[in-house]
């Protein structure tokens, strides 16, 4: 009997001659019990499968409140050997305790507890130690409000999930930085103009207004890194696709960088043809351009080189892709950032932005199909390489 449980309620006995009846109760078990006690499958789409498979840690416990099934992820998670929990009480097993200190088997009690309880939602506890795990568990019963025949645990470690929140909360100050320079001068401005508009010449005001134009632009660019990003991560960025110039499109950039100051002959492209006919959205292609072609500008050095060539299309197809890779001859990404570079906030040895645009870069291309990497370039700078698929509607084909 586990300690701090009410006792098992006592199995059902069955005479011989209802032995078919019995096992008809007992479909929901699935196939007979095996070594592990849960049987040689856990469901009939895919039989025969092993409990060390599952990603999760799995504890079984029977009608008598003993341990029959602790998979490999479950002895990683608590730190105990399957030797050592197989036979068990549940409660010595997984020693939990709740975040007030409290012991969790005896408060949720699963064998003695309401006959209408089917199983406790997934929360944070703790292991001997400290340990936080998240625990879930669902109480088999043969028959609605019937005795409990199975208590089964899933175990997941919190590593994934802190992560996650670290990940949010990060984004959160880094909006919070980011829009509160801009947004204090627009405020600022305004409130001047508005309230000395007569002591200022034409040319203050001209100038004040335009500096509150451009932080305006800049915190509408936030928002819409802000949105890109939430569709990136819920898979919910829609594409537009439409026959794209790629060759076209990287000329506008340039036009619009040399516009804006740069040198003209610091951009050299080469356009190896002749290239496929390529369907994307043409919006997001020139915010991928966009952002490396920039990037290149700002954190590199000499001659930005643009790079468009056909290529093997990802994946299985033999079908035919179009590469752009944009590389200069500045100082480069050190060999050991190169695995952050498409992260959240990563910036470079550089301060400066938010840190999102490769991470939004590298998101549409693959929402695209495609597949993006960073390298050295041959003149010793960063190489960004993005391949994009035809994508062509099957109805062209």
């Amino acid at each position: 009997m586990a300690v701090g449980m009410s006792s098992p309620r006592p199995a059902h006995t069955t005479a011989p001659h209802t032995t078919a009846p019995r096992a008809a109760e007992e479909k929901p078990y699935g196939p007979a019990a095996g070594p592990d006690g849960l049987g040689t499958g856990l469901g009939q789409d895919v039989p025969g499968i092993d409990p060390d498979d599952l990603p999760d840690g799995l504890v079984v416990a029977d009608e008598s409140g003993h341990v029959v099934c602790f998979n490999a992820a479950a002895a990683r998670i608590t730190a105990t050997s399957r030797a050592d929990a197989i036979g068990s009480p549940l409660e010595t097993a997984l020693p939990l305790e709740d975040l007030k200190g409290k012991r969790w088997w005896a408060l949720t009690d699963p064998y003695g507890g309401l006959a209408t309880r089917n199983g406790q939602p997934e929360r944070n506890l703790l292991l001997p130690g400290g340990r936080e795990v998240l625990v879930s568990a669902r109480y088999v019963r043969e028959r609605p409000t019937g005795p409990v025949r199975r208590v089964v645990v899933s175990l997941r470690g919190t590593e994934a999930r802190r992560r996650t929140e670290r990940s949010h909360a990060e984004l959160i100050a880094t909006v919070a930085h980011e829009l509160r320079s801009p947004l204090t001068s627009v405020k600022g401005f305004t409130a001047t103009l508005l309230a000395k508009w007569e002591r200022f010449t034409d040319d203050q005001k001209r100038l004040m207004l335009e500096t509150v134009d451009a932080d305006a632009g800049r915190v509408t660019r936030l928002i819409a890194e802000l949105l890109d990003i939430s569709r990136i991560d819920s898979g919910r960025l829609e594409l537009r696709r439409q026959p794209v110039d790629i060759t076209a499109a990287v000329a506008r950039h340039i036009q619009a960088l040399t516009a804006g100051g740069q040198a003209p002959d610091r951009f050299r492209v080469r356009a190896r043809g002749p290239l496929p006919d390529l369907w994307a959205d043409p919006d997001k292609v020139d915010q991928v351009l966009g952002n490396l072609l920039e990037n290149a500008v700002r954190h590199g050095e000499g001659t930005v080189t643009i790079e468009i060539a056909p290529a093997p299309a990802p994946g299985a197809n033999d079908e035919t892709g179009t590469a752009v890779t944009v590389s200069d001859e500045g100082p480069g990404i050190p060999e050991e950032s190169m695995g952050r570079v498409f992260t959240r906030f990563w910036r470079g040895s550089k301060r400066g932005g938010t840190g999102l645009g490769l991470y939004i870069v590298k998101g549409i291309v693959e929402a695209h199909g495609g597949t993006i990497t960073v390298d050295r370039g041959p003149g010793g700078g960063a190489e960004f390489r993005f391949i994009l698929p035809v994508s062509m509607p099957a109805y062209l084909k």
